[in-house]
């Protein structure tokens, strides 16, 4: 299972605090924002918009907070001017960490990752350092339900998925980013349950982190996360089922 994956299912199982709704608001309603000003503010035109906003559907956000979002970056309302910028470098064991942020102050936000690494055991490299593990691709998980293994990854295949595979209590759906949304419409259609979708960073390979290097990638992971110009962290790392329980409780 991809070092993304273990991450996804960490966060998954995780408590949600009011604090952490209101942080993936925030990071949801710059997505919004950003997607506006760069595609316009259809989203029957602009996929990446209509992306973010089934994001913010997803953590219940109320439809006016969408409307503003997206009227700021297509210019209806004022807002902040966000630049979108990554970040990597290498966590406790090894690991590779690529980092997704939307700021409206780089110079904050590279020191409070750049703070998060040292104080964690990691390191901040320098661009394409660890880029060229990952690729891009999306990610749609099914919820299982009564739905058997055969049927939903004959749907997955019919529908033009690139991969499947079942982790845990659901499946995971792999598509290109051209195919992402056409491959989800057509698992609705068949009336398949898609509990959550988007675009990722996906690690070619894993790198095995065991004992206090895993407890420590897995706290700095979830500094990175907290960070209110992070928008997504991904990793390659692999961890034991033993521990990743501990930390999935």
């Amino acid at each position: 299972m991809a070092g993304h994956s273990k991450w996804k299912q960490i966060k998954r199982k995780k408590a949600i605090t009011d604090a952490k709704r209101a942080s993936s608001w925030t990071k949801v309603i710059r997505e919004i924002t950003v997607a506006a000003r760069s595609g316009g503010g259809d989203p029957a035109g602009n996929p990446r918009l209509r992306t973010a906003i089934d994001a913010a559907k997803a953590v219940n956000m109320p439809g006016d907070n969408i409307d503003r979002g997206i009227k700021k970056g297509t210019g209806e309302l004022e807002g902040s001017i966000y630049e979108e910028l990554t970040y990597e470098g290498y966590g406790p064991g090894g690991a590779a960490i690529f980092i997704e942020a939307t700021t409206d102050s780089p110079n904050r936000t590279v020191a409070e990752i750049r703070h998060a690494f040292s104080r964690n055991g990691g390191n901040l490299g320098a661009t394409n350092s660890v880029a060229w593990m990952f690729d891009r691709k999306g990610q749609i998980y099914l919820g299982i339900g009564r739905l058997d293994e055969d049927t939903a990854l004959e749907a997955a295949l019919d529908s033009g998925a690139e991969d499947f595979v079942r982790e845990g209590d659901q499946y995971l759906v792999t598509t290109t980013p051209p195919t992402f949304h056409a491959v989800q419409d057509a698992l609705r259609s068949r009336g398949l349950e898609v509990e959550s979708a988007e675009l990722s960073m996906v690690p070619r390979n894993t790198v095995r982190v065991e004992g206090v290097d895993a407890e420590r990638i897995l706290r700095l992971m979830e500094v990175l996360e907290e960070l209110e110009d992070v928008s997504k962290v991904s990793s390659n790392f692999d961890i034991d089922a033993s521990q990743l329980a501990e930390a999935e409780a």
